[in-house]
């Protein structure tokens, strides 16, 4: 069986085919955060801290950590700032010692820009997932002598210089290629994690039958595990966490070992909670004196104070299960379990003694 290992200083994740499902947390990444990029920009780590604690306890076995951030006021005043190439490699290293300093789990150093790679090889203490390599001939060379030199496994993405293709066999093909050309590198296939690219099925009907397709080719050919961004699937769609739901079990299902997602349901913020009340006000219920926010989040079904395990996580500890990768049902069992509720024992009402 093929497995990739990923390793922290004291911790193993596992891909693999008879392995529980991997999953990748994403939410260490700049891109598109604006309040996230502004306080990197300021040195402010605490956003970043934060998501990796709640992604760890949320069920994330391996930590995403990407560097594209993109310092607006820095630039301003130099322009260096304006060259990721400038940028990134030093912001890697302080991202990856400030989430080693929280939380012990396996990481993944996700840049495009070489110097980031390499300054977060450096910097991560075990064997971490090095994101990524593509088919081009110019990063293929650039990335694969990186992953030898420090015998760690890497994501292969299956798109080369001529861009990421409609047709799931051209994208197998670019994926051969990479596993072939890492060979010549002497890197083992159970090293690489190729990454089919999902498209969104709103845009392609066949999205999903593509990437199970894809898959099943990548496990049962090239004996590789499989990652994706899960969320790629439910793009531009209303309900993402529905289809996300459903694409998981069924991806699982034809193979694929690992996804690079946000695994944390985001608490409900301040905002939504005075637009709720507001609108609650306007149709004229009144509230009980005192009420407090946790109480009234929970009343009318907004969600949580708190972040949680997202939907998704329980779709995928289910999956697990029926797949006999969670046995006796441990796992499942424990993430349902009541905060507070007596761990031993059987569920249902105690008979009264008379």
């Amino acid at each position: 069986m093929t497995r990739t290992v990923v390793e922290s200083k004291t911790k193993t994740a596992i891909i693999g085919f008879d392995e529980p499902f991997c999953v990748i947390g994403e939410r260490i990444n700049p891109t598109g955060r604006k309040i996230l990029n502004a306080e990197l920009e300021a040195g402010d780590y605490s956003r970043v801290e934060a998501d990796a604690i709640a992604q760890t306890a949320a069920g994330a076995t391996i930590l995403d950590i990407n560097s594209g951030a993109v310092f607006s006021n820095k630039m301003a005043e130099d322009p260096r700032y304006a060259d990721n190439n400038f940028v990134e490699p030093t912001l890697m290293r302080a991202l990856i010692e400030r989430v080693q300093a929280v939380v012990d789990t396996p990481l993944c150093i996700d840049s495009s820009v070489p110097g980031a790679l390499e300054n977060g090889l450096a910097a991560a203490e075990g064997r971490p997932l090095l994101n990524s390599v593509t088919g081009e001939e110019e990063r293929m060379e650039m990335v694969l002598p990186l992953v030898k030199k420090y015998n760690v496994p890497v994501v292969a993405i299956s798109n080369d210089d001529t861009g990421i293709s409609e047709d799931p066999d051209v994208r197998f093909a670019v994926a051969k290629k990479i596993v072939e050309r890492a060979a010549d590198f002497g890197i083992p296939a159970h090293d690489i994690v190729v990454d089919p690219l999902v498209m969104p099925v709103g845009a392609m009907g066949s999205a999903g039958l593509q990437v199970f397709t894809l898959v099943r080719r990548l496990r049962e050919e090239l004996g590789v595990n499989t990652t994706c961004g899960a969320s790629n699937i439910s793009f531009g769609l209303p309900n993402r966490h529905g289809i996300n739901n459903a694409f998981l079990p069924m991806a699982m299902a034809a193979g694929m070992t690992s996804a690079i997602m946000n695994p944390v349901a985001l608490p409900v913020n301040q905002t939504k909670i005075a637009e709720k009340k507001a609108a609650i006000a306007a149709a004229g219920i009144i509230l009980p004196e005192g009420m407090d926010d946790k109480t009234f989040v929970t009343l009318f079904g907004m969600g949580s104070m708190s972040s949680k395990p997202g939907k998704e996580m329980e779709a995928i500890r289910a999956a697990n299960f029926l797949m006999d990768c969670d046995p006796s049902g441990a796992a499942w069992i424990n993430f349902n379990k009541i905060p507070g509720s007596d761990a031993g024992g059987r569920g249902g009402r105690k008979r009264r003694r008379g």
